[in-house]
């Protein structure tokens, strides 16, 4: 894996900062599934539709994400 930088408001960084290990990777996932699903192409919304599509195939339920995030 690289590493990139990217341009955030002070309160994503201490947001990120705060983060476990575990939701760090997940926001990596995020914005590979993002940037590496012909983003160029596509509206946030849409790629944001991918990624809900293919986490309910791996089976994530809403219930499951809703303890995820809490």
């Amino acid at each position: 894996m690289q590493q990139i930088t990217i341009e955030v408001d002070d309160n994503i960084k201490k947001a990120f900062q705060l983060a476990s290990p575990q939701q760090k990777q997940e926001l990596s996932y995020l914005i590979g599934a993002y940037l590496g699903s012909s983003w160029e192409e596509k509206n946030l919304i849409e790629v944001m539709e991918i990624i809900s599509d293919n986490a309910e195939k791996r089976g994530l339920t809403p219930e499951i994400l809703h303890s995820l995030l809490l």
